[in-house]
């Protein structure tokens, strides 16, 4: 019998033009894993995610949720089966108040658990307060806490510690972390801040010009020498 994934993505191909974003990409990430997704920019992190979670047109391949074949759903469609996603510049609108925005977005939730996401994520003293008083870090963490309304069994983070400190960059890891665990999510994360991957990634994988590279655990991805050189150039300690 064949393993079933949480979530699945085989023969993923986009392109613009003459430029091929990915090409034939194979990613299987299991239950419960926290799996990382690095690599120089251009590298077709971002456009994976986008593929995966329904927003991207013109592509080829298959995804598989939990092993059942969603190419053809809609983000929408997606959602409602388990599957969130968080973004590179956040997805929130600044003049409504923290918890208004959660409400909205759990009204389509068939459990909107507004309560236990804003004090999850640290944003109950903070509920009543417009998104655009609030510090950018409590910006970043409310995108975070758009996409866990609802309990999503699949989340997909592109760059959630984008524009962070050290602090709460690592502060953050060790929420998601903790959460993974607790709430038994399954994410795949895209991001640049190496502390925070190699922090708490089970797994790895390395994408370079649209083609998966490498793909193990943190201490397998820092002894391979491509990785360290298409990686900017730089080794990731």
């Amino acid at each position: 019998m064949a393993e079933s994934f949480a979530i699945e993505g085989v023969g993923l191909t986009r392109r613009f033009g003459g430029f091929t974003a990915l090409d034939s990409v194979r990613i299987a990430v299991p239950d419960g894993e926290i799996r990382g997704l690095i690599g120089p920019n251009g590298a077709g992190k971002s456009t994976l995610i986008d593929v995966l979670s329904g927003r991207a047109d013109d592509w080829h391949g298959t995804v598989r949720l939990r092993g059942e074949d969603i190419s053809a759903f809609t983000v929408q469609e997606r959602r409602r089966g388990g599957l969130a996603r968080s973004f590179q510049k956040t997805n929130i609108f600044p003049e409504l108040a923290v918890r208004e925005q959660l409400e909205i977005a759990s009204w389509r939730a068939e459990s909107p658990n507004v309560d236990e996401v804003l004090h999850e994520m640290g944003l109950a003293g903070i509920a009543h307060m417009r998104a655009a008083d609030v510090s950018y870090g409590d910006r970043r963490r409310l995108d975070l806490a758009l996409a866990l309304i609802g309990r999503p069994t699949v989340l997909l983070l592109d760059e959630p510690a984008a524009g962070l400190s050290m602090r709460e960059s690592v502060a953050l890891a060790e929420l998601l972390r903790d959460l993974a665990s607790r709430w038994k999510v399954t994410v795949l994360l895209v991001e640049h801040d190496m502390e925070v991957v190699f922090s708490i990634c089970d797994r790895i994988t390395v994408l370079h010009l649209g083609r998966v590279l490498a793909e193990g655990a943190p201490d397998e991805i820092r002894k391979i020498p491509e990785v360290v050189t298409a990686y900017l150039g730089s080794t990731v300690e």
